[in-house]
């Protein structure tokens, strides 16, 4: 079924109060609500923001969110925290997968189905170094996603925009070759991909050849559409390829949106 939604990060300055209301006023269904620390310096747009404060989630928490859903009619998608926690530095990746954690708790006290956020990337390694930093870091993740029922929605976005980025980016997850490895290592009903096709258009890759083989390991789609000036070609369908090999033209523009499907 497809419900209609938004990512909570683009109201930054209201509360999660005014968020569902915004939400209901018009029309959405649904919201993916950010859950970054209280205290944090994170300073990229669209993070460092706290709708839910997962440590101060006790019962009356719990409550008043729950009322305010149910006065709204709307619903929450997933629970959203986007850091690198394959970060280079052991200390904050370890406060970014510990933070992770409890946001999987937070959503199971909620009973909210999904946690979305990144893999991450040691932007410094290769992508064969990067698959075993994954493959000794994440299946203790997933554990506790299994354990509290919840699925880890992992999105697709390269992370290559700022120059503390380059030159691998700061997910890993970015391709369709690199999903299969993932999954082959993680082959888990509780892992799965925040598929945004959006990104595999900036990598002049093909967006709508892979949900034929990834649809049973997307436990929370995020399809947002939006103006597409590219055509890759069909040889660029699983790996990502410089984008000056392929040849542009401008297709047809569609109005944005942001439609989790479950």
């Amino acid at each position: 079924m497809l419900h209609l939604g938004f990512v909570s990060a683009i109201l930054a300055d209201h509360t999660l109060e005014e968020v569902i209301s915004f939400a209901a006023q018009h029309g959405f269904e649904c919201v993916e609500v950010m859950c970054w620390p209280a205290s944090n310096s994170d300073t990229r747009r669209y993070a460092g923001i706290t709708h839910i404060d997962v440590d101060k989630l006790d019962d009356a928490a719990v409550a008043h969110i729950q009322k305010q859903l149910k006065q709204h009619r709307v619903s929450i998608s997933g629970l959203g925290y986007y850091p690198n926690p394959l970060d280079p530095d052991p200390a904050r990746s370890e406060f970014f997968f510990e933070h992770i954690k409890k946001v999987i708790r937070a959503a199971a006290k909620l009973h909210i189905p999904v946690v979305n956020t990144f893999v991450g990337r040691d932007p410094a390694k290769n992508v064969a170094d990067n698959l075993q930093l994954f493959a000794d870091r994440w299946p203790a993740i997933i554990k506790v996603a299994e354990e509290h029922n919840v699925k880890i929605g992992i999105e697709n976005c390269p992370m290559l925009f700022t120059n503390d980025e380059w030159p691998g980016g700061k997910n890993l997850a970015t391709t369709p070759a690199i999903w299969d490895r993932m999954f082959e290592i993680i082959p888990s009903r509780a892992f799965g991909l925040n598929y945004d096709p959006s990104h595999l258009v900036w990598q002049m890759m093909d967006e709508v050849r892979p949900l034929s083989t990834i649809r049973p390991n997307c436990p929370a789609w995020a399809m947002c559409a939006g103006a597409i000036s590219s055509r890759p070609s069909p040889r660029c369908a699983t790996e990502a390829r410089c984008a000056s090999r392929w040849k542009t033209k401008p297709t047809r523009a569609a109005p944005p949106t942001c439609a989790p499907l479950f």
